[in-house]
């Protein structure tokens, strides 16, 4: 990934895609490569924002999402998504982030950590937890919404298509990234520990009650019956 740094710089990205009355998201470029990232922002019942994997905005978007909540707590959701960690803590200097504990070192050395997902004030709506047999690298969100619930994951599932240019091609093909969804092969290789305890967890996770949506650090959406089928798929490659 490239290094992260405190400006402002936006890169293209869709619109917000509001998907419930608490949960939106964005789609947006990856430097220099074909693949693209996906922000979550969760509103919580008190007006305060959750923003998993923060992507800087063109103004008229900030300001729409400004206008719907309060930006309190931003969640790195691994080491290789801190691109725009650093802005967004610059541009709300109160902002609380919080990382995995296996990767708040990593994530420390571009922007200031408050804290683990373990200290994410949990309740019946928001909750975090962490993936087992990753070592603590990753974690997940849940959301509970009117619609049912929706589960918010990084890098552990992937669920896009394969790319034809050169960083694409590697990193979907060789890499064992796409086609989705899956758990890719350098996940596996980098930190996958116990594939065992993680492909129970994703079974567990796809027998959620009320399952309405996957979401994913890369690309697509899963809704519907396809949330849990999406989690089953991925989980039979480890």
């Amino acid at each position: 990934m490239p290094k992260p740094d405190t400006t402002w710089r936006v890169l293209d990205h869709g619109p917000i895609e509001k998907l419930s009355e608490n949960v939106w998201r964005v789609q947006g470029a990856v430097p220099r490569m074909s693949l693209t990232r996906v922000m979550t922002v969760v509103r919580r019942r008190d007006g305060s924002l959750v923003i998993h994997n923060g992507i800087a905005m063109e103004e008229s978007a900030m300001r729409e999402l400004e206008a719907w909540g309060t930006p309190a707590i931003l969640l790195v959701p691994n080491l290789a998504h801190r691109l725009d960690a650093p802005a967004y803590k610059a541009r709300y200097p109160a902002l609380e982030v919080l990382a995995p504990r296996g990767s708040r070192e990593k994530v420390a050395e571009v922007v200031h950590v408050d804290g683990s997902y373990e200290d994410f004030p949990n309740d019946d709506e928001v909750w975090l937890t962490t993936l087992p047999g990753i070592a603590e690298s990753e974690g997940a969100m849940f959301v509970r919404s009117r619609d049912g619930t929706t589960i918010v994951l990084n890098d552990v599932v992937m669920n896009m298509d394969r790319r034809r240019d050169l960083l694409g091609f590697l990193f979907t093909t060789v890499m064992g990234s796409a086609p989705g969804p899956r758990v890719s092969r350098l996940a596996k290789l980098l930190f996958v520990k116990d594939k065992g305890v993680l492909r129970a967890e994703l079974e567990r996770y796809a027998a959620t009650e009320g399952l309405v949506r996957l979401i994913v650090a890369h690309d697509k959406v899963a809704s519907g019956p396809d949330a849990a089928r999406a989690l089953r798929t991925a989980a039979t490659y480890l």
